[in-house]
């Protein structure tokens, strides 16, 4: 961890106070089962209010318990997402109710045409390692959305997917698909290809959907992330330090449910909260409040010992200019060095506004390049070069020398957007910007690529799944 906002009094001071605040204050859990999980647990239930007040000792008992290493697998299971090991993620958004089809253009409703789209683009980006579905389709309804929409995912990518769960009868039907998939209900476990979200409501409640459908999706053991998105002085204190203890304890609370469902289930802590700009209203999604939020929240998730997702290398941007790659580049570059785990959600235009591909495309490459800065460097006898130094001499050149052709491809990192031109080459091809190399790019990956289909046997069954959904959830 190289990146520090906190010192460790500082960190286990914030922890002191959101252990207070889940003692003292509670959280809402409108959810009775849970309610009667949280009394035998230990804690202060009151049933009437669906109050929920833990003591210090049983929030530590429950997180400590939890899962801290789990990994997701794409239906190519050499494809996958690892938690906990030390390595760094990537994810397009799980869905948005807008789409944005020209950058800096007008917006329209998302729909599973654009879930095609985005997963088969996803497959294809080098950098985004879980596929998100990008669209919160408008024409499909919400009782059995999900159910399609993960369909119409694992048609067009082989990895690691991400979208948005619906509730409890739907999961039944993801399970059904995942069991499909992965050939039987033991491997459908061991090898996970998507997760649900369980999202506390700021400030300090649970909604009844995402909570029940863990009953659900605990039959396989998927795993759960948990974040909520706290803002800064609308949903939380007005200042890092109290949106910080705030964020800590919802996170930590909806840990302690996860584990009283299904004790030992693997978890991500979410800690991605936001500040809020008091001139538009409008949450923040990239300023410099954001790089010292995920990289406080790492450290205070890795205070656990759990793996972390933080919201870095977002934009308040509407399209791929000079501010996105500002503020995308500077969080996202913070935040791996921080240690996180995961890192999104990529391809959002502006706060939450629309889904875009061509913000995508940038996001792609910003992360390439903060990988190449995150490396870990060789010194050894051969990358140290005493004897092509020797070779070369005082005023002598390394570009003619063996030991250059030998290393330099592995050295650099070569961009595939940023331009690196002589003036005058970038004259005669066009003088291009980033909005117009993104928009190109995009449109060689959407005419070029397709991932691997799958067997008739399994489109049969997908389909059959989708279609008793349909009939069960209605809609």
């Amino acid at each position: 961890m190289i990146a520090q906002v906190l010192s460790k009094e500082q960190v286990e001071k914030i922890d002191r106070a959101s252990l207070e605040i889940l003692e003292r204050v509670g959280v809402q859990v409108p959810h009775a089962d849970m309610l009667e999980k949280f009394a035998e647990a230990g804690a202060k239930v009151d049933f009437q209010a669906q109050r929920v007040k833990i003591p210090p000792e049983i929030v530590r008992r429950l997180v400590e318990g939890s899962g801290k290493k789990f990994a997701i697998y794409g239906r190519d299971e050499s494809k996958a997402a690892r938690f906990g090991e030390g390595r760094r993620n990537y994810n397009s958004i799980a869905g948005e109710a807008y789409w944005v089809e020209e950058a800096g253009g007008g917006r329209r409703f998302a729909s599973l045409a654009d879930v095609a789209a985005a997963s088969r683009f996803a497959d294809a980006l080098g950098s985004i390692n879980i596929a998100g579905a990008m669209s919160d389709p408008h024409e499909l309804p919400a009782e059995y959305r999900c159910v399609e929409v993960f369909a119409t995912q694992v048609r067009n990518t082989t990895k690691p997917v991400q979208f948005w769960f619906h509730d409890r009868r739907s999961a039944a039907f993801i399970n059904e698909m995942l069991i499909a998939i992965r050939g039987d209900e033991k491997a459908a476990a061991e090898k996970p290809l998507c997760y649900p979200f369980l999202e506390p409501i700021s400030p300090l409640r649970f909604p009844f959907n995402g909570i029940d459908l863990l009953y659900e999706t605990t039959r396989l053991g998927l795993p759960v992330p948990v974040g909520p998105m706290a803002q800064m002085g609308l949903s939380a204190p007005a200042t890092v330090a109290g949106t910080l203890a705030q964020q800590h304890a919802e996170v930590l609370s909806g840990i302690c449910i996860t584990q009283l469902v299904k004790p030992g289930l693997p978890v991500c802590y979410g800690g991605i909260c936001h500040a809020f700009d008091m001139s538009t209203t409008q949450m923040i999604f990239s300023g410099p409040e954001q790089a010292i939020f995920g990289v406080a929240m790492t450290q205070l998730g890795k205070h656990y010992g759990l793996p972390v997702y933080i919201n870095v290398g977002l934009t308040d941007s509407k399209r791929p200019d000079a501010q996105a790659g500002l503020e995308a580049g500077i969080t996202l570059a913070l935040g791996a060095a921080a240690g996180a785990d995961i890192f999104g959600h990529m391809g959002i235009s502006g706060v939450d506004q629309a889904s875009s591909l061509d913000m995508l495309v940038l996001q792609d490459e910003i992360i390439s390049y903060v990988e190449s800065l995150c490396r870990s460097l060789e010194i050894s006898d051969e990358t140290l070069g005493l004897e092509v130094i020797a070779e070369s001499g005082p005023g002598g050149s390394f570009i003619d020398k063996e030991h250059t052709v030998e290393h330099f491809r592995s050295e650099l990192w070569f961009p595939n957007l940023l331009d690196r031109e002589y003036y005058q080459s970038w004259l005669d091809r066009g003088a291009l910007g980033m909005d117009e190399r993104c928009r190109r790019r995009k449109e060689e990956i959407l005419a070029g690529h397709q991932a691997e289909p799958l067997s008739a046997e399994l489109e049969r069954e997908l389909q059959r799944i989708v279609k008793a959904a349909k009939k069960e959830l209605g809609g």
